[in-house]
């Protein structure tokens, strides 16, 4: 051996020697079983599927036979089947308190009476939110077979569980639960914990003794029971115990004459959503005991009460009313929404005066209050309203002419029906809907070709009032058509035409609808299956529809696991720059991941940009973000819903929908608290900044841009 071998050996062998005594490195064992955000993902999927679980994977196939030679044991053969497939219901029993909460919901969002028996063992959950949301997924599911576990629920020590199941009964609607539930809030109330009204920050929270009295008196609503809501919140004079803007909201929504010296109180309470809510009671009512309280606010400076003032005097008629509305009419620099809501209450107002103001109104600038004029002037004196209209070129706005096809809808046929038709050929297309609907209300005898006709037009919103005119006229052929066009409307992007061709061939009974629903049932767009069973359901309470599902979606299983939907870092937020402002809006990641996703996108993508503020109602909601502007629109795709708990406060932005599962792209904002549109509309933002803005908006306004802020930077540009 040469020197030089020898020292190479040496150190080989040093080496060697070294790594043999070193201690070994110990890595890191790998996690057993999915991660957090893996279950996250799963649940998104599966909610958006609007399935349970995944379907159980194949069998594996047989073992090969062994040669006769020596045996070999079992354990060292077999092999380990493949993993257990995602499932809601497993995911209920996790170690993870969070993981159980949101499988609860979104087995809720699924909405399967199957999901009943394995959420209800979750009201007794170790933990409260646990608890609080498995019984606020029993009531999105609606099955009355929860209605025993819910009940009991409403004894849990927590508020926070208390009121979720008060509002879960009301989503289910057994009457029978009414007792129980106003059981709970009486004895909220004599122990005297709304002594003081809550303020207006607390109206979002759960976990209070007010939230579930607000909770369970908003049950009682949905369920129709006046009588368990004044043994609970008036005394025996009829008097509120309880002056706090849920009461009013209750007592309004009844409209049981009952209520009218709690309303009557109550619209002099100093804060404006209780005035604002009486108010709307006592026009409901129609009782002229209310004008000494009326006339006031409606030349007030507290707009929310003048609109539902105005709008109440236009209600109970009395002559009495007629100057105040003029001379807010006249007052050019009124406030806009009141000024129009005095015009549509002149139609509930006979005075000579009026006729004359209305006829001047015809010509105002504003196409809402000539629209709104035409509509009074029809009303009050509809034999000389030929007179008027002979006087009148075609209103340049289409909007307004498609307000006077439904005025002609109201008047005699031999008025009516001429001008009707000349209509038909009207440039906008929007305005023939209302056109179609006018003739069938008129029973114009050559209607049914028309409408056939309109069944094959290019626009789907006119062969959609087409069908839905059809179902109400019901030729002896109509079905058959109905059938093709439900066909024909397979070439749409959106579902209003196939959708409304179902509804109406349901009116010509289960034979002749029948075999197109069940076509429906396998529609491409998950709103037409869900509008097909639930009218299968109509016909036949019996009928299976299990076979829609799994929904389809837009989305790769791999889009689910994205960190902004699964474990979202931020809370985006969005400015939306229009005409009267800029209007902030925090954006529900956690509550609505992919309603926010579908929303940013759309923004991202200048969808909205350039759109109209499509529709205003005052002291409830402003609307946009439909391209055709008329309330038909969308981006040519539907989202399913996701309920949540967030409550519909002021300054609260949701999804409009036709139906369940029928969002896209129109969204509103709640100028007012709107309870009873919680838990039917997916919240997915809440307005941080710019309420003064909404507050402005007016049909025609436009949204000149959407900017987005995720944390990344600025907002966009």
């Amino acid at each position: 051996m040469t020197r030089s071998t020898f020292l190479a050996a040496l150190m080989l062998g040093c080496l060697s020697a070294a790594c043999a005594s070193a201690p070994s490195i110990a890595l890191p064992p790998k996690p057993f079983g999915p991660t957090f955000e893996q279950k996250m993902a799963w649940i998104l999927r599966l909610e958006d599927q609007r399935v349970l679980r995944d379907p159980a994977p194949p069998a594996p196939p047989p073992l090969p036979v062994l040669p006769a030679r020596g045996k070999i044991p079992a354990a060292a053969i077999a092999t380990p089947g493949p993993p257990a497939p995602p499932d809601l219901t497993r995911l209920l029993a996790d170690a993870e308190a969070r993981v159980r909460r949101r499988a609860a919901l979104a087995v809720g969002r699924v909405g399967l009476g199957d999901g009943v028996e394995p959420l209800s063992p979750l009201l007794a959950d170790a933990d409260p939110e646990v608890r609080q949301m498995a019984a606020f997924a029993l009531g999105l599911i609606g099955d009355r077979h929860a209605r025993d576990p819910l009940v009991r629920a409403l004894g849990d020590p927590w508020w926070l569980v208390r009121g979720s199941a008060a509002e879960a009964l009301g989503l289910i609607g057994d009457p029978s639960a009414a007792a129980p539930i106003g059981t709970m809030i009486t004895q909220i109330v004599d122990a005297g914990a709304l002594a003081q009204p809550p303020s207006d920050e607390g109206d979002a929270r759960r976990d209070t003794p007010a939230a579930a009295f607000r909770l369970g008196l908003f049950a009682l609503v949905r369920l129709k029971s006046f009588d368990q809501i004044a043994a609970s919140v008036l005394d025996p004079t009829g008097q509120p115990r309880v002056r706090w803007w849920p009461v009013a909201f209750a007592l309004q929504r009844l409209e049981d004459k009952r209520a009218l010296n709690a309303l009557l109180t109550l619209a002099k309470e100093p804060h404006p959503y209780t005035r604002a809510f009486a108010v709307k009671g006592l026009a409901a009512l129609k009782d002229r005991a209310a004008l000494p309280v009326l006339l006031p606010f409606a030349s007030g400076t507290d707009r929310t009460a003048a609109i539902e003032a105005v709008r109440a005097l236009g209600r109970i008629g009395d002559p009495a009313a007629a100057l105040p509305l003029l001379k807010i009419i006249q007052d050019r620099v009124a406030e806009p929404h009141v000024r129009l809501e005095a015009v549509a209450a002149l139609a509930g107002i006979r005075t000579p005066a009026v006729s004359d103001i209305l006829l001047d109104l015809l010509s105002d600038p504003n196409p809402d209050i000539r629209a709104a004029a035409l509509r009074a002037t029809a009303a009050l004196d509809p034999e000389n309203f030929v007179t008027v209209l002979s006087g009148l070129d075609p209103d340049p706005d289409w909007s307004v002419r498609g307000a006077l096809a439904s005025v002609l809808g109201t008047l005699s046929s031999e008025i009516g029906l001429p001008r009707l038709s000349l209509m038909l050929n009207d440039r906008d297309q929007r305005v023939i809907p209302a056109v179609l609907a006018a003739l069938v209300k008129l029973r114009d005898p050559n209607a049914a070709p028309k409408l056939m006709e309109r069944l094959k037009a290019d626009d789907p919103a006119v062969r959609a009032a087409a069908a839905t005119a059809l179902g109400e006229l019901k030729p002896a052929n109509g079905a058959p058509a109905l059938a093709a066009a439900y066909t024909l409307g397979q070439r749409d992007v959106t579902y209003i035409a196939r959708a409304a061709a179902l509804a109406a061939l349901t009116k010509y009974g289960a034979a002749d609808a029948r075999p197109v629903l069940m076509t429906a049932l396998a529609d491409k767009d998950w709103a037409v299956r869900v509008r097909a069973a639930a009218l299968m359901k109509d016909l036949d309470p019996l009928t299976d529809a299990a076979q829609i599902r799994p929904a389809p979606t837009r989305l790769l299983p791999a889009a689910y696991e994205a960190p902004g939907l699964v474990n979202p870092p931020v809370s985006t937020q969005v400015y939306i720059d229009t005409d009267r402002g800029t209007i902030q809006i925090e954006l529900a990641v956690l509550d609505a991941p992919l309603t926010v996703d579908n929303f940013v996108t759309l923004a991202r993508s200048g969808f909205f940009n350039g759109l109209s503020v499509h529709r205003v109602v005052p002291n409830f909601v402003v609307q946009a973000g439909d391209p055709r502007g008329d309330g038909e629109g969308g981006p040519n795709y539907t989202i399913r819903d996701e309920l949540n708990e967030l409550p519909y406060v002021r300054g609260t932005v949701g999804m409009a929908l036709d139906w369940p599962d029928t969002g896209g792209s129109q969204f509103f904002i709640t100028q007012l608290p709107q309870p009873h549109l919680d838990a039917k509309h997916t919240v997915f933002g809440r307005v941080i900044a710019g309420m003064d803005v909404v507050d402005a908006l007016q049909p025609r306004d436009i949204v000149r841009r959407v900017r987005v802020w995720d944390g990344t930077g600025n907002a966009e540009k």
